[in-house]
């Protein structure tokens, strides 16, 4: 079995390694972490069980599989700090926004198989959405095995690399964005009585049924959404409202924004 290595373990990394170790795809022993600090290693340590080490490049040295889970303006310390020590045969995965697989392949300066991927935080409870997009010396068992991680905490799709700017704004970043839809859901609920707790509990799920609607139904979600709109009902008033106010051009003006700011952090 591939021995996988993270080099950052924030939020992002847990939510991947949670996904990962649940499915079963990969072992405890064939996992190895690294961190800036030694509170983040232990906390790491405690809940999944899996080797960590505060040096970046024994990580390097001992993986197959490398992510680079740390932030954008990171990027160049570490891989300053790791490039002499990788195998030839190493896969390197980064995380972050904005990094490319031209500037990564400059920064080792050496031929390397890389891959930029975009993952979301729903991978921690195994519904995570992942874009990857590879360069040409990765190999298609290779891109195929990397499918396969991706997939243990969710769905993945490998995609053109021009296309990964997209990505935080639709999937990457989309999460918070449909947590405050529950939260105001939840907060209209509560306004008209209904207890806070079980508020969170219809709205969420709501969502989540919706969602599985389009995923599994195969309809447009205009059609679905007509579905639910009764003739002089009530829905139909409710849907009136959010176009009247503007639902569907905040949310687009959002993934504008989204989008800008990745294409600024571009390396």
């Amino acid at each position: 079995m591939k021995k996988i290595g993270f080099i950052g373990c924030g939020k992002m990394a847990q939510a991947m390694i949670k996904g990962m170790l649940s499915s079963g795809t990969i072992s405890t022993e064939n996992m190895m972490v690294s961190a800036k600090t030694e509170n983040t290693l232990m906390t790491v340590k405690n809940q999944f069980s899996i080797k960590t080490t505060i040096d970046n490049r024994e990580v390097a040295r001992w993986s197959d599989i490398l992510f680079l889970a740390v932030k954008p303006d990171i990027h160049s310390e570490v891989i300053a700090e790791i490039k002499q020590v990788i195998k030839e045969e190493l896969v390197i995965i980064t995380v972050a926004a904005g990094i490319t697989l031209q500037w990564l392949e400059a920064e080792f300066g050496q031929a390397i198989k890389a891959i930029r991927s975009m993952p979301n935080t729903p991978s921690f409870v195994g519904e995570g959405m992942s874009a990857l997009a590879v360069n040409a010396r990765v190999n298609r068992d290779e891109v195929d095995r990397v499918l396969e991680i991706f997939r243990s905490f969710g769905q993945a799709e490998v995609m053109k690399e021009e296309l990964m700017d997209s990505i935080p704004a639709i999937s990457g970043s989309s999460p918070a964005y449909v947590y405050m839809f529950i939260e105001a859901l939840a907060d209209g609920g509560v306004r008209n009585g209904i207890p806070r707790e079980q508020a969170y509990q219809f709205a969420a799920q709501a969502v989540l049924g919706a969602a599985k609607m389009v995923l599994e139904t195969g309809l447009h979600p205009g059609e679905l959404k007509d579905q639910v709109c009764t003739p002089g009902g009530a829905t139909i008033e409710a849907v009136a409202s959010l176009e009247q106010n503007g639902f569907r051009a905040a949310v687009l003006k959002a993934m504008e924004q989204c989008t800008n700011k990745t294409q600024a952090l571009k390396a």
